[in-house]
């Protein structure tokens, strides 16, 4: 097991690799594809690389496609390029991040939604209890003359 920084690094490195490299690509099924993330095991073995593909369902497949069968390819050349024993094997993940920045979207509106109901509901009305719900100086002098009456009588 190496140390988290070196696999951070090597991740960080695989990402700018295959972002290089799949410039280089001459399939044409390659779409508008962005490498996101990588991420590599503790023992350098196995990489994941995310993506993004801009378009519809079925030239995300076709960038899919392209992508696995130059996966030879990209992995002989981040082995050599990294410099290790033996070359990460190279797994593809599409990253939806345009879906999950959609819902997150769509749960702040909830939310604010949700706050300017509270909002409507709490206009005019007061809060329940006193005014001063703390211990005014008034209240400590007359425990402190509860405590010497006691005194007294004992």
């Amino acid at each position: 097991m190496s140390d988290p920084a070196k696999t951070r690094r090597h991740a960080e490195r695989v990402r700018e690799l295959v972002a290089s490299l799949v410039r280089e690509i001459k399939d044409p099924r390659l779409g508008m594809v962005t490498i996101t993330d990588a991420r590599i095991t503790g023992d350098l073995r196995e990489a994941t690389v995310f993506y993004t593909v801009l378009g519809d369902a079925t030239e995300q497949a076709a960038t899919k496609a392209a992508l696995e069968s130059a996966k030879g390819m990209l992995r002989t050349r981040v082995g050599h390029a990294l410099g290790l024993r033996h070359s990460p094997s190279l797994a593809f993940s599409q990253d939806n991040v345009l879906d999950h920045a959609k819902e997150m979207e769509d749960l702040l509106a909830e939310a604010r939604q949700r706050d300017q109901e509270v909002q409507r509901l709490a206009a005019g009305k007061q809060y329940a209890g006193d005014a001063d719900p703390y211990k005014s100086e008034d209240d400590e002098d007359d425990s402190a003359e509860r405590v010497g009456a006691r005194e007294d009588q004992g």
